[in-house]
């Protein structure tokens, strides 16, 4: 370290000694170790990001190989409904749901209750109320039906029928009008329910 010599005068004048100090070897050498320490700090960062990365995405394949369990399968069937016209069951259960297939105006004895509509509806909500109970549940369970009416102007006489069974909390509900249904059916309604498990 170099030391400006001070002269009396500079003392009377109340120069403080050091006052005019030049960078020394220490001061150099304390600012390049801070300016290699933030240098390392930022590139520490930068090469940990991809371990980070990596681990990120080995928790990922890990997540997606995790083996998740199929609900149970079960099929309903009921003599005291009409059998299957397909490849189809009347009703086929998983979890706590219940899905019936669509019901036509068909007697267990395979034959149309009647060539009306009404007589048909009726019919087909006795068939539906077979295969829920089948199932273990009933017209109170339900939670969602589908209506195919060949005609849609058999609405009105569909919906009053349709509703003696569902006087309260009816289920959600669609209904369209379809070209042709089996058989040359007048009506056709499927139904969900929901059961306790």
């Amino acid at each position: 370290m170099r030391v400006r010599k001070l002269s009396s005068a500079h003392l009377r004048l109340g120069e403080a000694p050091f006052a005019h100090r030049e960078p020394d070897a220490f001061s150099t050498l304390y600012a390049s170790r801070n300016t290699m320490s933030l240098g390392f700090t930022a590139s520490k960062t930068i090469r940990a990001t991809p371990v980070a990365f990596r681990l990120s995405r080995a928790a990922s394949s890990h997540a997606r190989a995790t083996p998740v369990r199929a609900m149970a399968k079960e099929i309903i069937s009921t003599d005291k409904s009409p059998a299957a016209l397909g490849p189809y069951n009347q009703a086929v259960k998983a979890g706590n749901m219940v899905f019936v297939s669509g019901q036509i105006g068909l007697t267990p004895a395979m034959e149309f209750a009647g060539e009306t509509i009404e007589e048909q509806t009726e019919q087909v909500m006795k068939n539906i109320g077979e295969v829920l109970a089948a199932a273990g549940a009933s017209y109170s369970d339900v939670v969602k039906t589908t209506i195919l009416l060949a005609n849609m102007d058999d609405f009105k006489v569909v919906n009053g029928i349709y509703a003696k069974f569902f006087p309260e909390n009816a289920p959600a509900r669609a209904t369209v009008e379809a070209k042709g249904l089996p058989l040359g059916a007048l009506v056709e309604i499927d139904a969900i329910a929901v059961v306790d498990a």
